[in-house]
């Protein structure tokens, strides 16, 4: 595949909803995804009138140009930016990113059945897809509470865009939190690993919804998506490294980033987009 269309191919993977190397597609657990061979990505800068700030031997410079703040950005909150701060202070190469790209914009969302269903209506297609898909749902009555869910009709449903295995399983998941097996409003009194697992035990979802769940709609300062590809891809662009790291090579890299991981990923999801040319806010 040449070059440029495999630069435009994985920067379709957003921020909010990178795709995660397991597909996680109801009605069962998927399979894991094959490893493709590692593809170093050049990412082109236009020429700046300035001379770029030197960065260390084997990084990728960064370009000074920040983007513009969007509509609905909000900054991060006092606990993110003393995160930050230390990640900064402990690994000079997250020390660039907004310099480059912008302030990272602190995107969350609701908790509750809610956020577990835009994190699920995310899945495998575009952000812009998944933003379109989330308003004409979430306008829908009663749709973000289990039981609303479950008055609505799949015409309802399928007329606001959702694909027929994305009905079955929201679905599922609404009964679920009726029956009290996924109790999703315990999840503060939960630990990361306990939340994690007790997300991932549910039919239908994986390690990879849970955590991106765990990280929007509750807020969890150290929890790393360690098979999502859009941060193995801008782990290996900030750190020039010579191939893009596996889910293992991800995690132990990330193991020096504790206790601010989820921090982390959101610093490598902003950057990742800013060197691919996405726009660095998310419609609201």
């Amino acid at each position: 595949m040449p070059e440029r269309a495999l630069l435009r191919f994985v920067s379709s993977v957003s921020e909010h909803d990178p795709c995660p190397a397991r597909r996680e597609t109801p009605p069962a657990h998927g399979h894991p995804a094959r490893d493709r061979p590692a593809t170093r990505l050049r990412t082109r800068h236009r020429p700046r009138g300035d001379r770029p700030t030197p960065c260390p031997a084997g990084r990728r410079p960064l370009s000074r140009l920040s983007p513009a703040p969007q509509p609905g950005d909000a900054p991060p909150p006092d606990w993110a930016r003393a995160g930050i701060a230390a990640l900064c202070a402990a690994d000079p190469d997250f020390a660039r990113i907004e310099p480059a790209a912008g302030p990272l914009p602190w995107r969350s969302r609701p908790r509750g059945f809610g956020g577990l269903a835009r994190t699920i209506l995310g899945q495998q297609i575009s952000n812009q897809a998944a933003g379109a898909i989330w308003r004409r749902f979430q306008a829908l009555p009663g749709a973000l509470e289990p039981a609303g869910l479950l008055r609505l009709t799949d015409g309802q449903l399928r007329a606001a865009g959702l694909s027929r295995p994305k009905v079955a399983h929201l679905r599922g998941l609404a009964e679920a939190c009726l029956a009290g097996t996924l109790r999703l409003e315990a999840l503060p009194g939960m630990a990361d690993d306990v939340a994690i697992a007790h997300l991932s035990a549910q039919r239908g979802l994986g390690p990879w919804t849970a955590q991106v769940h765990l990280i929007f709609a509750e807020d969890r300062a150290d929890i790393f998506p360690y098979a999502d590809v859009a941060l193995a891809a801008a782990a290996q662009h900030l750190k020039g490294l010579p191939e893009r790291p596996g889910p293992k090579a991800l995690l132990a890299l990330s193991g020096a980033w504790a206790p601010w991981r989820s921090v982390a990923a959101r610093l490598l999801w902003h950057h990742w987009r800013h060197v691919t040319g996405r726009p660095a806010g998310e419609e609201p």
